[in-house]
């Protein structure tokens, strides 16, 4: 199937905050998916390493990397078992990570605090509790969307410089379509 389930544009929330990265900056794409953020972020001259499971999703992400002239370092990995490198970035990006119920959550806050260098960036953003009664994208489970409270005791001493909750019309292909609820969060991690 060559559709892409979330579309090939990035996420409008990466797209507007992108600016807050340091150009040349080694960034991290965390459940990249079918490659429409790490693609743009290399377009912008990052360099860019992205996860996800699905090897069908990489494969579709490779094809749009290469088919935008940038290159990207793809790899298949399960969040749940990933070593996640020591301090190897500046900057991560998780744009709708919400598979992963609170443990595995927490696990994955864990590892982007370690694999941030001190006073590097995370750009998050998420379904809020309220997108469950929209249906038109993320979880059936409400255990899995944030707060501004969860976020904030996910990253302890963090330099929160923007946590958003708004509703936005968004078009993101079929995945994510309609009125959301969202949550935006940039976050750096303590020097």
């Amino acid at each position: 199937m060559d559709e892409y389930l979330f579309g090939t544009a990035p996420n409008a929330f990466l797209a507007r905050e992108v600016h807050r990265l340091v150009p040349g900056s080694k960034v991290l794409a965390v459940a990249d998916g079918e490659g429409r953020n790490s693609v743009f972020l290399a377009q912008h001259g990052y360099r860019v390493v992205a996860t996800d499971v699905s090897e069908k999703a990489l494969e579709k992400a490779r094809r749009l990397a290469k088919g935008r002239g940038v290159e990207v370092d793809y790899r298949q990995v399960d969040l749940a078992e990933w070593k996640w490198p020591e301090t190897a970035f500046d900057a991560v990006a998780g744009i709708f990570i919400q598979f992963a119920g609170p443990e595995l959550r927490e696990d994955i806050f864990d590892g982007i605090h370690r694999s941030l260098k001190p006073g590097g960036l995370l750009l998050l953003e998420g379904y809020r509790e309220e997108q469950l009664a929209n249906g038109t994208g993320g979880p059936p489970n409400i255990e899995n969307l944030y707060t501004e409270e969860s976020l904030r005791r996910a990253l302890p001493n963090w330099d929160i410089e923007l946590l958003e909750n708004y509703d936005a019309e968004i078009n993101e292909g079929q995945g994510h379509s309609g009125n959301s609820a969202l949550i935006d969060l940039i976050a750096r991690k303590p020097l």
